[in-house]
């Protein structure tokens, strides 16, 4: 009689098993604004917003997909100029509320600050073990040569790709323009006019489309441990600045920035790797700053390449007095790391040390320890 329920036991979870794998993946679209989501109204030649709700009637091509796919929207589209934590918070929540219901996730937003707001959703999702793709366009969907209809579709195929085991082949925020997918918090945003708008200078694309969509799973960001349950972290800190240094940058530009009220952070950004002013003035204000339980982090203006503090003599007093070194993390990721361990309450030795370590991939492995 047990041997009886045990075997029962078996084929219900095995029935469980092949309905789950022989079900179409549930693919959600989150639309936050953006110019994607604009059609052109041919009687009257004015771009009006795109109604997502009726996106397989309006974009027929979705249906040659195998997945289902339901579309949410911000009740007021935003600008991605108007972009802020608030909004991360928006979108985090979203994806949080139907986290169960769906396999994967398009995140659709303007991509002047596709970069910043993706790379902190990257933060925000602890132990992710489903896709989040970023994408936009740049120009309207209802537009004769739009590149909307591509990245939208490519997104939408990715999130619902799976592998042998019938699990997500991506599992982390991911931004996905012009034939290419990067991972989110390695994007930068270098063309405001040609269709190849981002790039990924230190790490190598995740995915590319052409005739066929090519994965390069090696470079793929996988969790250590798959079982740990999702951690959504909500709280992040907007009290810091962009420091970027220039050749003639005065004592009292920098003192001024420096001392902002409540500023808890900085994202210095440097020459070449990790290169700065040695004068006395320069060091003494940053040392002052760090004192006040300042974060202070070394990003380089390059899009490609790292922060080698120490490696010429014009770095390695910023070493000394305790600056962070981003090693390769770009500006936009810097921020949104900034924002998320600041709420933290670490230590200066902490703080160091979960910043130079890569968290979600955001670093390459060379540089964290």
């Amino acid at each position: 009689m047990v041997i009886g329920i045990f075997k029962q036991q078996k084929f219900n979870n095995y029935l469980r098993i092949n309905a789950k794998m022989s079900r179409k993946p549930n693919i959600l679209i989150v639309y936050t604004g953006g110019t994607i989501g604009m059609i052109k109204d041919y009687k009257t030649n004015a771009l009006k917003a795109f109604d997502f709700n009726q996106i397989t009637k309006n974009i027929p091509e979705l249906e040659q997909l195998n997945c289902s796919i339901q579309a949410i929207s911000f009740n007021e589209p935003i600008d991605s100029s108007n972009m802020n934590t608030s909004f991360y918070v928006e979108i985090a929540e979203t994806i949080e509320n139907n986290y169960d219901k769906f396999d994967g996730f398009v995140v659709l937003t303007g991509s002047d600050t596709m970069s910043y707001t993706a790379s902190a959703i990257s933060f925000m999702f602890e132990n992710l073990q489903k896709p989040i793709i970023f994408t936009g366009s740049q120009l309207p969907i209802g537009d004769l040569r739009t590149d909307a209809k591509e990245n939208l579709i490519t997104s939408i195929e990715i999130a619902c790709s799976r592998k042998e085991d019938h699990k997500p082949v991506i599992s982390e925020v991911c931004l996905y323009f012009e034939y290419k997918l990067y991972r989110a918090n390695r994007t930068t945003k270098i063309n405001a006019e040609q269709f190849e708008a981002f790039t990924s200078m230190n790490y190598p694309p995740l995915a590319e489309s052409g005739v066929h969509l090519n994965f390069n799973k090696h470079y793929m960001y996988h969790q250590k441990n798959d079982e740990k349950p999702l951690v959504i972290r909500k709280k992040l800190v907007n009290d810091i600045a962009i420091l970027k240094l220039f050749p003639g940058i005065t004592k009292e530009v920098v003192a001024s920035i420096l001392s902002i009220k409540n500023l808890k952070g900085i994202v210095l950004e440097t020459y070449g790797a990790g290169n700065a002013p040695n004068t006395v003035w320069f060091l003494e204000l940053l040392k002052k700053a760090i004192l006040n339980n300042i974060r202070i982090v070394n990003v380089t203006q390059c899009k490609g390449g790292a922060v080698a503090q120490g490696h010429y003599e014009t770095s390695v007093g910023l070493k000394e007095i305790g600056i962070i070194s981003g090693n390769d993390i770009t500006t936009e990721s810097a921020v949104a790391k900034l924002m998320y361990l600041l709420n933290e309450n670490l230590s200066l030795k902490e703080f160091t040390y979960y910043f130079e370590k890569s968290l979600r991939g955001e670093i390459s492995d060379v540089f964290s320890s």
